[in-house]
């Protein structure tokens, strides 16, 4: 008998456990966080935050009319740093902090990663590939930029038709156009952190009024421009 292949197929077998007993405990793990986030996103926390839906809608749609984003389908990452720099001051705004301090680190990734795991809402979405002419203000600069002053496109960070690029880079498609003009205006004046290579601010300081109302509208989806708000409604 073959006692030293018995012995190294007995901790194959051990290992193999062990691996399997590691990825079921993962699997409950995440379960669970999938659990708890539901119930926060669905009926808040007994320790004071609100449900999340009670803004940003029954399905994470959003809410176009009070400028509440939309949170369904945006990468979990993302959701949970934008939660984190809520949480620590980083960024600013009057709903989102209190509720963000509340939340345990882990809480926040749970509700992110719920969020994430909802199907986008569907809605028209702008097109890349339609004629575009200077003219139209929104769709050229989201599509083409203006290289002599130093402004790309917008498709070239976010992706074609704004639908968002990894962890990094938000999709902007369907996002209300009062929301999308409060964080171009809140990066133009300093208010938001800049994010990864401070792109943001350099960006939003060669908008215009007018340029930040038309590239809104743009990705809204909607059909006349929307007026630009400050930063007052929740945001993700």
């Amino acid at each position: 008998m073959d006692y030293s292949a018995m012995r190294t197929r007995r901790r194959c077998l051990i290992m193999r456990l062990a691996l399997a007993s590691t990825v079921l405990a993962m699997s409950g793990a995440h379960a669970d966080d999938l659990s708890s986030g539901k119930a926060i996103a669905m009926h808040g926390t007994a320790q004071g935050v609100a449900a999340c839906i009670s803004c940003h809608g029954a399905k994470g749609e959003g809410n176009a009319a009070a400028g509440f984003p939309r949170l369904a389908g945006i990468s979990a990452a993302y959701l949970s740093a934008q939660l984190t720099a809520f949480a620590d001051g980083s960024r600013q705004n009057p709903i989102m902090q209190p509720m963000a301090k509340l939340l345990s680190a882990r809480e926040r990734d749970a509700v992110a990663q719920y969020f994430a795991g909802l199907p986008p809402s569907p809605g028209r979405k702008a097109s890349d590939n339609e004629s575009v002419k200077p003219a139209d203000v929104g769709a050229w600069i989201a599509t083409r930029g203006r290289w002599d002053a130093g402004l790309p496109a917008c498709v070239q960070c976010h992706g074609p038709g704004g639908i968002g690029v990894g962890a990094t880079f938000p999709p902007l498609a369907g996002q209300p156009a009062s929301y999308i003009a409060s964080q171009l205006n809140n990066w133009k004046s300093g208010t938001r952190p800049p994010g990864p290579m401070a792109l943001m601010p350099a960006v939003a300081s060669k908008l215009s009024s007018t340029d930040i109302t038309a590239v809104a509208a743009y990705y809204s989806g909607t059909d006349a421009p929307a007026e630009a708000t400050s930063a007052n409604g929740s945001q993700p």
